[in-house]
């Protein structure tokens, strides 16, 4: 019993540690690019157009050509056609329009006529939430009476019909514009929201994509600030659409901007609780010059929060998992509230890659607002060094040669020159350290690099670690002839280190080498097309055989043609019988396509070519086939009787 209890407190623990947190923000480019992006919003398109208009009020910026778009509302009024729900809809984003314009200090005077009984006729069983959504909107943006009783059993009938989540989030909508006990509908968003689908514990949506969750989430914010209770939402189903609704802030679509910025400040600007994104805000390299560590903690739409502590709970090295500080206090910024920093390299980390645990604290002493997603915030930062690299040790030695060959010290930054032909071999040995300890380190990259003076050609060798952490190379010149296309002649050697964590990549040109190959090795030709575009591979068809002399092709079918002759001499003198012909669909059909087949070979034999005497042979065939099929019935059940 006690056992189970213990590896149950351990679970629990452990998912404890795994809690999930956001690391992203709608950035002021994120607000530009949407920005700009509502700014261009079609006039003809009244719904892109007043979604456009509330997302740009969200943004702060005031309704744009107000006195063009109050002219629009006018000519779509003056001429619209349309009836039922599709009028109701019109004049809803009609009457948000007006109200939008005169909020910016422009009054638009425009006439509704008789708008409200519109309204007000659409408020009745049997009408779908939607429309019952854009009634009541349009009543309350007209500043008109809502009867609360009247959409209430409108909306009670509407969920009766369609108790999909959409239906009932604009149910949601509409009671959110309501007075009275509201509580059946509040009750209705745990419903809704335990039919969301959940991806890789990290998500929560709708069927139904995108708009349709933000519709249902910021529908069920709407209810809970009307009624002033908090929505009955686990804290890990909010943070996990918030996730989702931040992995969708890249698009470019207006109507999507346009929800994407109503849930997010729905998320940010509620009474109840405030989901709160930690990100890196300094660069991800921290080294002795920028020994700093910076974090931004914000709101989903950037804003900074009240005041906050924030705490690096462990700082681990991603290598060999050792722990480098705990529980240090980042420090807030004076120029920004956001911003919270923290002296990262006072620990004195070793380079490489770490990840930080943050948690984030209220300084108030009874706070009304809940933050979510302060505990397990992770970020990585990596501590990058300088690498020194202060000799290297070279040397040439014949091939044979057993004992180790003599080498000569090259310190850093000088250059020797050397020879070697293709009797020796050259060999190196270096040593990278790290600068600020002095220990030997390795790198993911240790290059040689030898390029032709003339030709500009290169050939590059990887340096190996051996297992004292000294990097070594060893080229045989006669074996490795055909990399440098057997051209002799003074080849630059550069050494080349570089690595992730290393802040000064190194290039070094440690030697001029004379390279000679074999006297008879034939220098092969470099390949033109190695940084360049090779030439378009074009299907050849096999050239057609030369035909004859016109007069060997005549005489011969002078010949093929002397037989035809004979028979139509034959029939003129002795006379043709057709008369057991048969002049029916069939029989004429048959011949005249069993004529154009042969007339279609002779035109094969003179200019076409095959695929396109095969094309025309289909189009002559299947009729000649069908007609002859026929004849051939009608003949044989004659010859029956």
């Amino acid at each position: 019993m006690d056992l189970g209890f213990g590896i149950l407190v351990l679970l629990c623990f452990a998912l404890s540690c795994q809690a999930l947190t956001l690391s992203t923000f709608l950035t002021p480019a994120d607000k530009e690019r949407y920005k700009a992006r509502l700014l261009t919003a079609p006039h003809d398109d009244f719904k892109i157009l007043a979604k456009s208009v509330a997302g740009l009020s969200i943004l702060g910026v005031s309704v744009p050509e107000s006195e063009k778009i109050c002219q629009s509302v006018k000519s779509k009024l003056a001429g619209q056609k349309v009836q039922g729900d599709e009028e109701v809809e019109l004049l809803f984003y009609s009457a948000f329009l007006k109200m939008k314009v005169d909020e910016s200090g422009k009054k638009c005077d425009v006439s509704f006529g008789n708008a409200e009984a519109k309204f007000n006729g659409a408020l009745v069983p049997g009408t779908r939430s939607e429309v019952i959504l854009f009634a009541t909107g349009g009543l309350k943006f007209l500043g008109a009476s809502i009867d609360s009783g009247k959409v209430m059993a409108a909306i009670d009938a509407a969920i009766k019909a369609d108790d999909s989540p959409l239906s009932i989030a604009h149910a949601l909508k509409a009671a959110s514009f309501l007075k009275g006990d509201l509580k059946k509908y509040f009750d209705l968003i745990e419903d809704v929201i335990a039919q969301s689908d959940e991806i890789d514990d990290k998500y929560s949506q709708f069927e139904g994509g995108f708009i349709v969750t933000a519709d249902i989430v910021d529908a069920a914010y709407a209810l809970a600030g009307a009624m002033d209770l908090a929505p009955t939402l686990a804290e890990d189903k909010v943070l996990k659409f918030a996730n989702y609704f931040l992995s969708r802030k890249h698009t470019e679509s207006r109507e999507e901007i346009a929800y994407l910025l109503k849930v997010i400040q729905s998320l940010s600007a509620n009474k109840f609780h405030i989901p709160v994104a930690v990100s890196l805000a300094s660069s991800v390299s921290v080294s002795q010059k920028s020994p700093q560590v910076a974090v931004r903690v914000t709101d989903l739409m950037g804003k900074s929060l009240s005041k906050l502590t924030v705490t690096a709970d462990t700082a681990r090295h991603l290598g060999d998992d050792a722990v480098v500080l705990s529980k240090k206090l980042f420090s807030a910024s004076a120029s920004d509230p956001s911003l919270f920093e923290l002296e990262f390299m006072k620990a004195k980390p070793a380079h490489g890659f770490y990840q930080i645990s943050i948690s984030v604290t209220s300084q108030q002493q009874e706070p009304k607002l809940k933050l979510l997603g302060t505990v397990g915030a992770e970020i990585e930062v990596k501590v990058v060094t300088e690498a020194v690299v202060e000799s290297i040790d070279l040397g040439v030695s014949d091939k044979e040669q057993s004992s180790v060959p003599k080498t000569t010290k090259v310190q850093y930054p000088n250059k020797i020159a050397l020879e070697a032909d293709y009797h020796q071999r050259l060999t190196g040995r270096f040593v990278v350290t790290d600068k600020s300890t002095g220990q030997a380190m390795a790198v993911h990259q240790a290059f040689v690099r030898l390029t032709n003076v003339k030709t500009k050609q290169d050939v590059i060798y990887i340096a190996e670690e051996d297992s004292t952490g000294a990097y070594k190379f060893d080229l045989d010149v006669a074996a490795k002839a055909k990399e440098f296309n057997n051209l002799s002649g003074k080849y630059v050697m550069e050494l080349i280190i570089g690595d992730a964590i290393v802040g000064n990549p190194v290039m070094w040109p440690v030697a001029d080498i004379q390279l000679t190959f074999h006297d008879d090795a034939i220098p092969s030709k470099a390949d033109p097309y190695r940084y360049a575009k090779r030439p378009e591979i074009k299907h050849l068809f096999r050239e057609p055989e030369k035909r004859p002399p016109a007069f060997v092709s005549n005489l011969f079918t002078a010949m093929l043609a002397v037989p035809v002759l004979i028979l139509f001499a034959l029939w003129l003198k002795i006379g043709v019988n057709i008369s057991n012909f048969p002049f029916s669909l069939s029989a004429i059909g048959f011949h005249v396509g069993l004529t154009a087949i042969f007339g279609l070979y002779t035109c094969y034999f003179l200019k076409l070519n095959m695929f396109v005497t095969l094309r025309y042979l289909g189009i002559i065939g299947i009729p000649t086939f069908l007609f002859g099929n026929k004849l051939l019935s009608r003949i044989a059940a004659r010859k029956k009787h």
